[in-house]
């Protein structure tokens, strides 16, 4: 064992022992950006080539700052995302959202199919489906001025549109057009504030995580938005917390203009999201 490799497992435990949820995958991928090689690498680092500023990044990580934010990188599906304080970090659950979301649009046989990205953040979501359904026209919204420095680093280049606005009036020049709209909006309920991980609770901005008592408020906003912005037979798809599995569905009811309401679990067959077709007239 080399000497990085003996250090990385030292730092394997002290973040253990911090209670950070993986901790060996942490110590490696704080190795590898550190010394800048890839995880698989690290066995080829020589021993005077050791950087001592290893232990200053284990010790933010330690302290619960996320991996993302030291690292300036966040990986999602086949992307890789500039993030940072300000803009909530995408999360791997998130993965299995969008990968429903592409099905469902290819499965549309739409030539162009006209997707709208709510409450975009990192811009992770649109910049998926715009990778992974070639000829789509994706159009992004996000309310956060913070949050819209790091979506526009990440967007530059791409096609996608983005625009700052508030996602329950986004984009009426859209209306009765989308084949898709798809989000991953704010869903903690307030009441749960001391539950949230110190990743998430003490970095990310609050108004990418808490959503009212029950933390359905935007939700339902959204609702209302995603009936206006679809044609008739388009689908939306909402991300919620495992909690709510039960819950969200019934917000999109056939007396509101929805059919084929219901839930689907995440790769940990957990409740992950929920998914609604407007009813055609």
């Amino acid at each position: 064992m080399n000497l990085l490799l003996a250090e990385v497992a030292q730092a394997t435990q002290r973040l253990a022992d911090a209670g950070v949820p993986s901790p060996r995958f942490d110590a490696e991928e704080l190795a590898a950006y550190v010394h800048g090689v890839k995880r698989g690498e690290l066995h080829h680092v020589k021993d005077g080539d050791f950087d001592a500023r290893y232990w200053e990044v284990i010790s933010r990580r330690e302290a619960r700052e996320p991996l993302q934010h030291i690292t300036g990188r966040a990986f999602f599906r086949y992307l890789e995302l500039q993030v940072g304080p300000g803009v909530f970090v995408p999360r791997p659950e998130t993965e299995s959202v969008v990968g429903w979301a592409i099905d469902a649009v290819r499965a549309m046989d739409v030539v162009e199919p006209l997707i709208v990205d709510l409450c975009t953040g990192s811009g992770a979501i649109a910049l998926a489906l715009a990778q992974e359904v070639p000829r789509s026209r994706v159009h992004a919204v996000e309310l956060s001025e913070d949050a819209l420095v790091w979506t526009r680093k990440n967007v530059e280049g791409s096609r996608v549109d983005l625009r700052q606005g508030d996602a329950r009036d986004a984009f009426p020049d859209l209306d009765g057009q989308v084949d898709l709209v798809i989000s991953n909006p704010p869903y903690i309920p307030l009441t749960e504030w001391e539950y949230v991980a110190p990743e998430a609770r003490d970095y990310d901005p609050e108004l990418a995580l808490f959503s009212g008592e029950d933390g359905l408020d935007l939700i339902r906003g959204i609702e209302r938005t995603a009936h206006r912005l679809l044609r008739p037979g388009g689908v939306v798809v909402i991300e919620h917390a495992d909690t709510q599995g039960g819950q969200v569905p019934w917000i999109f009811t056939e007396e509101r203009g929805w059919a084929d309401a219901a839930d689907h679990p995440d790769l940990n067959n957990r409740p992950r999201f929920a998914t609604a077709r407007k009813a055609m007239p």
